[in-house]
């Protein structure tokens, strides 16, 4: 199937409140219209995820970035352009978002993806996009297609076939906040 029809399908689904299924930089992900906080029940209730553990965003770029986050350090920003594996920031005080997606200590997690096909639907969409791993809160989830469970797939509105047949499993971005001294903390390497 060609990679750019499936932007247009994947696109189209978010577009209308729907969940997808997709490759990430990382490992496969449920995702949705990261501003459409009905999508973003909807992932929850397919996950069976509590509230209080929210989701990663993606952005494509350091400008669609600044829109959803205040006062970008510029350590961060240095990190994030030259930083090798996948690199998941947790910022206070983020903006323009929905409560869906804000974290109940009023913070937000968001990468910057590395993904050439998730850029592209980001692009497409003109905002951020929800990432989180294709299981079932508290099951483990796989970094190929092949160990998605088949709840998750049938409870999805559409099922990317994009890098299906690949088995390369790559492990979950770092996860890093900056401290109220400016140091970086790693949450998760």
């Amino acid at each position: 199937m060609n990679e750019f029809y499936e932007v247009d399908k994947v696109v189209d689904t978010m577009e209308n409140g729907g969940m997808v299924l997709y490759p990430t930089d990382t490992v496969w992900g449920i995702g949705c219209d990261a501003l459409n906080a009905q999508a973003i029940e909807n992932i929850y209730n397919l996950k069976k995820r509590p509230k209080n553990k929210s989701f990663i965003l993606l952005v494509n770029s350091l400008e669609m970035l600044k829109a959803y986050v205040k006062n970008l350090h510029p350590r961060i920003e240095t990190l994030l352009l030259y930083h090798e594996r996948p690199l998941t920031i947790i910022y206070d005080d983020p903006q323009n978002l929905p409560e869906a997606v804000i974290h109940p200590k009023g913070t937000v997690a968001i990468r910057l993806t590395q993904d050439k096909f998730c850029s592209q639907i980001i692009e497409k969409l003109g905002r951020p996009i929800v990432s989180t791993s294709a299981n079932i809160s508290g099951q483990t989830f796989s970094g190929h297609f092949g160990g998605v469970s088949s709840e998750i797939i049938i409870g999805v509105d559409y099922v990317v076939r994009h890098r299906q047949k690949e088995k390369i499993t790559t492990p979950p971005s770092v996860i890093m906040r900056m401290a109220e001294n400016e140091e970086l903390v790693v949450i998760r390497g």
